[in-house]
């Protein structure tokens, strides 16, 4: 305090910079609270979601459409938990980047395995023919 009135700036300005400096510290430690709307309705969706996955069984639903709806409904309710519940839609772009990215690469990766092993599949029925 004797430095600020040394260098001129007085008691007037010492006080101004500590009540900015103050309303600058509260605007940056306020909390955001989400309505209570917002996770009823997602879980609603998640509700909805969930039973279109079990009518998919229900409904006798076989072969690669059964398995394509149910991956779908599983991502549609994992989107939803990731995005709202564990806050992700208000975080910032790199780390949605950190936590979407790897899934996104798995399931490529998976994808060219998946290529993969059928090429090695007839590539061994053309060499060594049909199985027993």
């Amino acid at each position: 305090m004797a430095e600020a009135t040394a260098n001129g700036l007085g008691q007037h300005a010492l006080h101004a910079t500590h009540a900015h400096d103050a309303a600058a510290v509260a605007t940056t430690d306020t909390h955001q609270e989400h309505p209570i709307k917002l996770y009823l309705v997602v879980w609603a969706w998640l509700f909805i979601l969930s039973t279109c996955s079990y009518l998919v069984d229900y409904f006798g639903i076989h072969g690669y459409l059964r398995w394509s709806l149910i991956l779908i409904f599983m991502m549609l309710k994992a989107g939803l938990i990731v995005a709202v519940f564990m806050h992700m839609a208000w975080e910032r772009l790199a780390m949605m980047y950190a936590i979407i990215l790897p899934p996104i690469l798995v399931l490529v990766f998976v994808t060219m395995m998946v290529f993969e092993a059928d090429y090695t599949l007839l590539t061994r029925i053309a060499f060594f023919g049909p199985g027993p």
